[in-house]
């Protein structure tokens, strides 16, 4: 959004009107409250930008259908200028030529204002039109939604008087009225400009419905300016005309505005971030360079987008409710007072007249960002331009710059929360978003420490890779041909994420639908299986007024992490997943594997909805972001960690209970620490070997074999499928072969790398990033001899175990006790023993263990086995 520069935060406030509570919709569900249908249809005007129209922030929904609406405001407007004695002509022919390009503006997207007024011309400092609640109208439903009429009556058009008020839930009213069209605004417009050189208001100190009878009346003038100047006594002030027509189709080509149109340049909206318009198009510099420096004493905030600021000042403790109450905006009454004085056997009441404070009440209230700024004192100058090639440090220095390292540390909610942090983090994704995808590297980097809820749906869209022209893509896509899968979608889309205000409006339906639909039309190889509106429910949430964005995510973030999920029959491919993912939790917790298996309880009773959606069917969005925040900067392996870590969480409870009690307790999943669950699912991320989550079916390696991220992601953020295949890597397995092993396989490739294996011997090079690692020769002590891995042990299989599995006590088991807690790879001739081995393992509760695919054999044609020497 713009900058805020010498704009204020106005607030106001109304009541949508109440729906009945016994009444259903027709597909049985109950009716969505008018306040929700406001508050989604009210999104679309955050991205209503103009120079000549008030910036909409933001709408919040209060008790009994209470709605305050946030946007950019200015303490003047044109009703100021009737203390004047006279205004000139040339200002009010300024005032008419800006806010006809607020009405054209508005007109061309299907806007219509029908409150103007002189109360809603607001003037910014330099005197310029803005206009303000052009948005009332539209949001509302042309009017339908509250129980107040829209528009001041003495600026109403003849025509909207005539229709009258409509109210949908009265029988009487059997046909929708038409909504008012631009006419409306140019009738509103010519009676503010009378009064402009009229210097009086129209119809004042008369009866509302004296008002009214009077504008219908002079709807049926022919010389409607004379007659108003006749009734208000203004003949000689108002030089009438009385050769002038209609105005032209195009109003900025009347004769009226050649001395002052030369003076206005065609408004050109901004470039967004995913386009094929270059940013950078229009970029000029000042001949002096030194123009772009400010000085100190500079109001830095001032340049931060509303948007930005109005984010921060809640943050700093803004509360909307509490200003507009400390105005007496909003008042309480108590309950007694609302009861009415006589109610009938069938319900309906009577003596209670209406609640006045359920009308609309046009003041505006000014948000004071005194608190904002002295929380923000502190923050240097240097701060607000940081410097992205910085090595130092990725927060840039200020006067609190201790501070700001020791908030890094806090808990993620905390940091969400703090005024002086988020305000530098903001700043500096703004910049990396500003210089993608250039900067890429450096957006993934500053990701890892976290993401500003503000700017999240733009960061996801950058770590996913998202570039081009996104919306020319979807445009293109049929999103309206009836297709067989239109049914199960309008089944799916009332139950998704109904708690969340956004999404469960009508307008979230409808965006829903769309982008729903356009991935199933865009990948014909692919069915729609239920849960794909969870998965979808996060993108639109963050790009709910981009649907192109959305999609793009939504479409880069599947073939990822769902690879072949949504296949018609996609049994092999999920079969082939919740077996990897039981080796991981044999890998990473064997005793809570064994105890999983004798009970019964398999991962494809509880997991399958956990993977298939990403855990958006079994989290909320809030948890669900802060959760995706790390999964996007993971491989497609990352989910694997997520769902141990949970398992993790529940540990002790799934070991004390049985198979009734773990399916009762994972048909309503208990509270997850969602923050705990991402620190340790990084924990075993890091402890897992890239190999040993190796799925055939997993997305093949991607063109030119580099990651989203290019060469410079660290050893875990790539998936093993992107690396270039080798005679070492790991080979197709038989789903079969593959249940039957407890415990993951890793490549041969994967030790070299993680010994650190070498012809020169082993090196010294510290790799903190990877796991410490031992490799067990289980082979006999003739074949070890023959040659080994170098600094691995050898324990002989039957040297450790008894008949029934049990570990034996011997030197050898003994050597096995101290390797307990780093990663123990099998190697044997035969992988079917090693398989054999790594089960006794995990049987007895040796946690991370795996086994070397192909055996012994992968590593001799690579030269780095080695022989002991002869002992002389």
């Amino acid at each position: 959004m713009k900058p805020i520069r010498d704009a204020q935060l106005g607030a106001f406030t109304f009541f949508a009107s109440a729906l009945p509570h016994d009444v259903c919709g027709s597909n049985g569900l109950p009716l969505t409250p008018n306040s929700i249908k406001i508050l989604g249809r009210f999104q679309i005007l955050k991205t209503v930008t103009h120079p000549r129209l008030c910036q909409y922030v933001d709408i919040s929904r209060g008790k009994h259908e209470r709605l305050i609406v946030v946007a950019e405001h200015y303490s003047r407007n044109v009703g100021d200028f009737r203390q004047e004695q006279t205004v000139s002509p040339e200002k009010v022919l300024q005032v008419s030529y800006e806010v006809l390009e607020g009405l054209d503006f508005m007109n061309k997207h299907g806007l219509v204002h029908r409150a103007l007024s002189p109360n809603n011309v607001l003037l910014d400092c330099k005197g310029n039109v803005k206009l303000a609640k052009f948005g009332l109208y539209h949001m509302t439903d042309h009017g339908a939604d509250v129980d107040f009429p829209i528009g001041n009556p003495s600026y109403l058009a003849p025509e909207v008087i005539a229709l009258g008020c409509f109210n949908p839930s009265d029988p009487s009213h059997s046909e929708t009225p038409l909504p008012s069209g631009p006419k409306s605004d140019v009738w509103s417009l010519g009676i503010l400009l009378f009064e402009l050189c009229a210097g009086r208001r129209v119809l004042q100190n008369i009866e509302i419905s004296d008002k009214l009878k009077f504008i219908l009346t002079l709807g049926c003038m022919d010389d409607i300016v004379t007659v108003l100047a006749e009734e208000h006594g203004c003949l000689e002030i108002i030089k009438c005309d009385t050769n002038a027509g209609l105005l032209p189709f195009n109003p900025f080509l009347d004769p009226v505005f050649d001395g002052i149109s030369c003076h206005y340049s065609p408004f050109q909206k901004p470039v967004s971030l995913f386009s094929s318009s270059l940013r950078c198009a229009h970029l000029e510099l000042p001949d002096d360079i030194s123009d772009l420096c400010k000085d100190d004493d500079e109001d830095y905030l001032s340049e931060r987008g509303i948007d930005e600021v109005y984010h921060l000042w809640c943050l700093a403790g803004g509360d909307l409710e509490k200003e507009l109450t400390n105005k007496e905006i909003i008042q309480s009454k108590p309950p007694v007072c609302t009861l009415p004085k006589f109610v009938l056997e069938d319900g309906e009441s009577f003596g209670q007249g209406r609640d006045r404070s359920f009308l609309l009440d046009d003041t505006t209230v000014t948000l004071s960002l005194c608190q904002l700024r002295n929380r923000l004192k502190d923050v240097a100058g240097e701060a607000y331009f940081p410097l992205l090639e910085d090595e130092q440090s990725s927060l840039p220095q200020s006067n609190s710059s201790n501070e700001l390292s020791a908030t890094v540390t806090l808990p993620l909610i905390i940091r969400e929360r703090d005024t002086e942090y988020q305000l530098i983090r903001i700043i500096l994704f703004d910049r990396l978003l500003k210089g993608y995808p250039y900067k890429k590297n450096l957006m993934w980097k500053e990701a890892r420490v976290d993401i500003p809820p503000l700017v999240r749906g733009l960061a996801w869209a950058a770590l996913l890779g998202i570039e081009g022209d996104i919306q020319a893509k979807y445009d293109s896509i049929d999103k309206d041909t009836p297709i067989p899968t239109d049914r199960q979608i309008e089944v799916d889309i009332p139950r998704c994420h109904q708690y969340d205000e956004l999404l469960s409006s009508p307008q979230g339906h409808i965006k829903f639908r769309r982008v729903l639909k356009a991935w199933v039309v865009s990948h014909p190889d692919l069915v729609y299986w239920q849960g794909l509106d969870s998965l979808c429910a996060p993108f639109l949430y963050l790009n709910f007024n981009n649907e192109a964005l959305a999609y793009a995510c939504m479409s880069a973030f599947i073939p990822k992490y769902l690879y072949n999920f949504f296949l018609k029959d996609n049994s092999h491919v999920i079969q082939e997943y919740l077996t990897v993912f039981s080796q991981m939790i044999a890998f990473h917790d064997p005793e809570l594997s064994n105890h999983l298996n004798e009970i019964g309880f398999i991962p494809d009773l509880y997991a399958i909805p956990w993977f298939l959606t990403m855990f958006t069917h079994v989290f909320p969005l809030h948890k669900i972001f802060h959760l995706w925040d790390t999964l996007l900067l993971g491989s497609s392996s990352f989910p694997f960690c997520i769902g141990v870590a949970i398992l993790q969480q529940l540990r002790d409870r799934l070991l004390a209970n049985g198979f009734n009690e773990c399916i009762l307790l994972f048909s309503d999943l208990p509270e997850i620490d969602i923050e705990r669950c991402v620190r340790e699912s990084i924990n075993l991320f890091c402890w897992t070997p890239k190999s040993a989550t190796y799925r055939q079916y997993a997305q093949p390696m991607k063109a030119g074999g580099e990651g989203i991220f290019g060469k410079t992601a660290i050893y875990f953020s790539s998936d093993y499928q992107d690396m270039p295949k080798t005679d070492l890597s790991r080979e197709p397995l038989a789903l079969c072969d593959l249940k039957a092993e407890v415990s993951p396989r890793i490549s041969a490739e994967d030790l070299i790398d993680l010994c650190e294996l070498s012809l020169a011997g082993p090196t010294k090079r510290n790799k903190s990033g990877k796991p410490k690692i031992v490799a067990v020769d289980i082979r006999n002590v003739e074949d070890f001899g023959r040659g080994h891995v170098s600094g691995s042990i050898n324990i002989p299989f039957n040297s450790v175990f008894g008949a029934d599995g049990e570990l034996v006590q011997c030197p050898a088991s003994g050597a096995l006790q101290n390797y307990r807690g780093r990663v123990i790879v099998i190697i044997s001739h035969a992988v079917k023993s090693a398989a054999l081995f790594a089960a006794h393992l995990v049987k007895v509760n040796f946690s991370r263990v795996c086994i070397l695919d192909g055996g012994i054999s992968k590593l001799k044609p690579t030269g780095l086995l080695t022989v002991p020497s002869p002992q002389i």
